[in-house]
């Protein structure tokens, strides 16, 4: 009987000491690190607004062929660097060598029979116009053997100009047609920002104009040199062109941001960087007694960097940017100033 007792209250001193270990445990799996945050200021910068934009090269090229055929032999990757005219895919060409070989033996022929015919001429032995047949002869098979040529020319792929390749679209073996896409080629060179722009966000754009822009953290400057208005029918969204004048040398097809015009948001706003998305649920988080809060809001219509609050926000509240994994009620380092929103 002692036994007994002494066995169930081992067993309870070791249950109690597990559950105050667990507990102690997922007390501190509760306690997060402290990361440092940057706040941002409401309301529109300087009336301005941040436009999406992709960063490209001014020389482009989709490279493809205008034969049916299969692909021989793939001699380049992507993200390899080339220089203009070096091969980067042949395609299969024994049918054309076959009708090439067949055509210049029927050229041989003809040309033979017209050397015959001006001999004949020479002696008035034949007529004008047996010269003028055998000499269209001629012509005809030779124009045959060049179009042939220049098929043949076009199973070997080239760089157009020296770059390098951003996509490879065939592996070897692959059977591609006319105007298929093979490889696509970025030149060196000049870099352009293509963006998509509202009506509002256009105002006062032109051409010539200098903008000032944004990519992976670097500020720059470039110069508008086209814009085309707005051709959708649902968005009735124009396309606007910038060339990069600073830096150079930046990542192709890297996200960018342009700076343009607008008014500022009336009321209380927020920028894009600091919304957190939840499935459908919209907020942000508020720096607070040195924790951040997650808060739900309810945002407003609008086209700019800047969306306005219809609820849930409090003006003088200090919104956190770019939150990223921040969770809620972590701690917070506010030690790195005030953003204006990007």
């Amino acid at each position: 009987m002692k036994t007994a007792i002494f066995s169930l209250a081992l067993a309870g001193t070791l249950f109690g000491t597990l559950a105050c270990g667990h507990k102690e445990d997922h007390s501190e799996a509760k306690e997060l690190p402290k990361v440092a945050v940057t706040l941002v200021a409401q309301g529109s910068p300087d009336g301005g607004a941040w436009v999406a934009a992709t960063l490209q090269s001014t020389r482009t090229a989709m490279m493809s062929t205008r034969m049916a055929a299969q692909v021989r032999r793939v001699l380049v990757q992507e993200g390899q660097r080339v220089a203009a005219g070096s091969l980067l895919l042949s395609l299969g060409d024994e049918d054309l060598q076959g009708q090439l070989k067949a055509a210049e033996t029927g050229l041989a022929t003809i040309q033979a029979h017209h050397r015959r015919i001006q001999a004949l001429q020479a002696l008035k032995a034949s007529t004008i116009s047996e010269l003028e047949q055998v000499q269209a002869q001629v012509a005809q098979a030779q124009a045959g053997v060049d179009a042939l040529k220049a098929n043949i020319a076009y199973t070997q792929i080239r760089a157009p100009f020296s770059g390098v390749v951003q996509s490879r679209k065939v592996n070897e073996g692959d059977f591609v047609g006319p105007g298929m896409p093979l490889l696509e080629l970025v030149g060196d060179g000049e870099q352009e920002l293509v963006a998509t722009l509202s009506e509002q966000e256009s105002k006062g754009l032109k051409a010539g104009a200098k903008v000032k822009f944004e990519s992976e953290g670097v500020q720059g400057e470039a110069q508008i040199t086209g814009m085309a208005p707005g051709g959708d029918p649902y968005s009735h969204k124009g396309t606007l062109r910038a060339k990069v004048i600073k830096p150079k040398g930046l990542r192709q097809g890297s996200f960018a941001r342009i700076m343009v015009a607008g008014e500022a948001v009336e009321g209380l706003s927020v920028p894009r960087s600091a919304l957190v998305q939840r499935g459908e649920l919209t907020g942000v988080f508020i720096a607070k007694d040195d924790r951040a809060e997650l808060r739900w809001i309810s945002l407003g219509e609008g086209a700019g960097s800047y969306l306005p609050v219809r609820s849930g926000l409090k003006s003088g509240e200090r919104i956190i940017d770019t939150p990223g994994a921040l969770q809620d009620g972590q701690p917070i380092d506010l030690s790195r100033g005030v953003s204006h929103g990007k």
